[in-house]
């Protein structure tokens, strides 16, 4: 049974990623919970929107481009993935909902043990050739899942119940620390050795998946606004969506292309990823947001 932390480098990734989750933490109440979960329909429709809607508009841009098939098969794992720890913090930035944010990151995380390895499968047959079996281990992938996620936010909440004086202290803070503890991890990712995790890019290589990168993220990221638009969604939680189907688990990515299918070419999407989109996903986010805002004051 493949193990989920590979090397010293995803053990630090992992860590600082449930740091960063019990930090937003201290912004939650279970009362913001209790509302996702008594009116669910929001939910329900980031859930189709990133498990339905993204990975087919990966798939019809994979059949256009101009890459490797390990490569497109790459791109194909992330789009699979749920949102995580990264989409979180960026709807914290954004003051979007932040508990609808984490409830996608758990429900689309239990979701895809399920969904990931039959249509990562279906992907490697179509664009490869080949197949092999994939499987994710369902108690880890939990496990992972909770001590990453839900068992970290729980204790934000629980610290801010407990001691609102520390958690108010600490919030102005975290705000700046955090993205920047972000960023760390995945630059030390990216220009670490490859005994050590590390992965090696060429310019040219760079270049090449940074353009279906950006162009992945812009498009996963229309696709939850307009979706829940659609539905007439809130403006707030429009943004939320938007962010989680844009901004996928680049972790979890790494773990299915390294650790379970053991190759290089695959991780290099997720990994280019991570560098670029989380501030393309702050920006477009941010300019959606205000332009609709205005727009809609403008039209009262």
């Amino acid at each position: 049974m493949p193990e989920l932390i590979t090397s010293n480098i995803d053990a630090l990734i992992n860590i600082v990623l449930a740091f960063i989750t019990a930090s937003l933490g201290l912004n939650l109440s279970s009362a913001d919970f209790r509302k996702i979960f008594e009116f669910p329909a929001t939910l329900t429709l980031g859930l189709i929107a990133q498990m339905v809607l993204l990975p087919l508009s990966a798939f019809v841009l994979m059949s256009y481009a101009n890459l490797s098939p390990e490569i497109k098969v790459g791109f194909m794992i992330i789009s699979l993935c749920p949102g995580g720890v990264t989409s979180n913090l960026v709807n914290y930035l954004l003051k979007g909902n932040l508990a609808l944010s984490i409830s996608l990151t758990v429900f689309n995380g239990i979701l895809c043990m399920f969904s990931l390895p039959v249509l990562t499968n279906l992907s490697m047959y179509y664009f490869m050739h080949d197949t092999q079996d994939i499987s994710l281990p369902v108690f880890n992938t939990i496990l992972h899942i909770g001590l990453i996620t839900a068992i970290p936010s729980a204790a934000g909440m629980y610290i801010r119940e407990k001691f609102p004086n520390i958690a108010a202290s600490l919030r102005p803070i975290l705000k700046y620390l955090l993205p920047a503890l972000l960023i760390l991890i995945f630059a030390v990712k990216f220009f670490a050795s490859e005994e050590n995790g590390g992965i090696r890019f060429t310019t040219e290589e760079r270049k090449d998946l940074a353009y279906w990168v950006l162009l992945l993220n812009f498009v996963g990221m229309s696709i939850g606004y307009l979706f829940t638009r659609l539905f007439k969604a809130e403006l707030r939680d429009r943004i939320t969506v938007m962010v989680e189907v844009g901004l996928q688990n680049t972790a979890l990515a790494l773990f299915i292309a390294g650790t379970v299918l053991q190759n290089i070419e695959m991780q290099k999407p997720a990994l280019i990823y991570i560098i670029y989109t989380f501030a393309s996903t702050m920006f477009i986010a941010w300019v959606y947001r205000e332009v609709t805002s205005r727009w809609f004051v403008k039209k009262k």
